[in-house]
């Protein structure tokens, strides 16, 4: 019986990136079909004190949110080769939150130049919340993305460095599928101690 995976992404966030290179991986050693849907950052720390470096991300992220979000309404069969695309410029690929960036990703999912716009407006915002809150809401406020829904059950994360390939990616992917599914499972954390390797 195929798991249907749901997960909510801001295309600047490294680890929810790891994350869905890590569930596209799934999909081919498990009877999974992922959707991918946009979250925004931006929108998840509205009215926060924030130090300044992550105010000025925040302010360069929202634009990136609006044009994903209008890929997914318009182009949605094309969400995740958008993602795919803006991801791997700007996390392997280094390049940076500009428009340039967002008009070489749209044009390498052979997506229209002119979506690029989305993101010089506002007028999609009440959209961009809906679809966030979509997804955060179940599983609170305190924490950001990745977020997944397994079958209708939600919880933050996995965090991973690197994601596994193959059968290791089908294993956590059971292991997290369960925890998921249970309604009391709350919580389980370590520090990091390492940053997003990207391979």
């Amino acid at each position: 019986m195929t798991q249907h995976v749901d997960m909510w992404f801001d295309s600047v966030c490294p680890w929810a990136w790891m994350t869905s290179r890590w569930l596209l991986e799934v999909e081919k050693v498990r009877d999974v079909q992922v959707q991918f849907h946009v979250m925004s950052l931006s929108v998840l720390n509205a009215g926060r004190d924030l130090p300044e470096q992550y105010q000025e991300l925040m302010v360069k992220a929202l634009p990136l949110a609006r044009v994903a979000l209008a890929v997914q309404r318009d182009h949605s069969e094309q969400l995740t080769e958008y993602y795919t695309a803006i991801g791997t410029r700007l996390h392997p690929g280094g390049e940076e939150l500009s428009d340039d960036t967002v008009a070489a990703a749209l044009a390498d999912a052979g997506l229209p130049a002119d979506l690029i716009e989305a993101g010089r407006t506002d007028a999609n915002d009440a959209e961009l919340e809906r679809s966030h809150h979509e997804g955060m809401d179940p599983v609170g406020d305190e924490v950001g993305t990745p977020v997944i829904h397994i079958n209708g059950m939600a919880l933050f994360g996995p965090v991973i460095s690197p994601a596994p390939k193959g059968e290791q990616a089908g294993d956590l992917f059971d292991g997290f599928a369960k925890l998921t599914a249970y309604p009391g499972f709350f919580e389980a954390k370590r520090t990091r101690t390492v940053g997003p390797i990207f391979d």
